[in-house]
């Protein structure tokens, strides 16, 4: 199993919208609504400017199940906020999520030497939230009502990693990796490859 992350490009766009879309990824976002071609268009022209926002597509064995990004990259206080999905329901219990968990993490500490990385996660998400927790993120909030779907209120729970984490965490996340036969030099070299902010 190899898994990477790639830059995003314009030719990913009518794939990615179904993502947004499908039931593997709508229930688990913010937005409560069918996106539609015009609202997407917008979203990928910005999400490809760059700034302070970085994507890339998800690529188990060369073929594209999902999407992670990077968003309000701000050097000046040395933070950034991230999220991903898994879209094919096939890739979920293999160890995708957590390689891309690697990979970001990776990138954002070693490659960008950013001090926090935050992120939101709806508290029925529980196997992205643990995830988190597993790999040293610390539960920073817990968000109640904090975003309506389906006309109900849902909590949020708010997590974040320090530089200083992830120092402590990389030792037994490469360990947990390894013992699942992933490459974990290749992920390092793969987070390497992902360019600077």
């Amino acid at each position: 199993m190899t898994v990477a992350l790639r830059p995003l490009t314009a030719a990913d766009g009518d794939r990615v919208l179904a993502w947004r879309n499908s039931e593997a990824v709508a229930p688990y976002m913010y937005s409560d609504h069918a996106i539609g071609p015009a609202e997407h268009a917008a979203w990928l022209s910005r999400a490809l400017e760059g700034g302070d926002r970085r994507f890339w597509i998800i690529e188990l064995d060369g073929i594209g199940v999902g999407l992670a990004n990077l968003a309000r990259i701000d050097a000046a206080n040395s933070r950034c906020d991230w999220a991903y999905y898994l879209a094919d329901p096939a890739t979920r219990g293999r160890g995708v999520g957590a390689c891309v968990e690697y990979l970001v993490l990776s990138f954002v500490f070693e490659r960008l030497a950013l001090n926090k990385l935050c992120c939101e996660v709806l508290v029925e998400n529980e196997s992205v939230w643990k995830t988190h927790e597993g790999f040293g993120f610390t539960r920073e909030a817990y968000l109640r009502a904090h975003v309506r779907k389906g006309g109900v209120y849902r909590d949020v729970i708010g997590l974040g990693m320090l530089a200083a984490d992830w120092l402590a965490a990389k030792i037994t996340a490469r360990e947990r990796l390894a013992a699942r036969g992933v490459d974990v030099d290749s992920l390092e070299a793969g987070a390497a490859a992902l360019g600077q902010v």
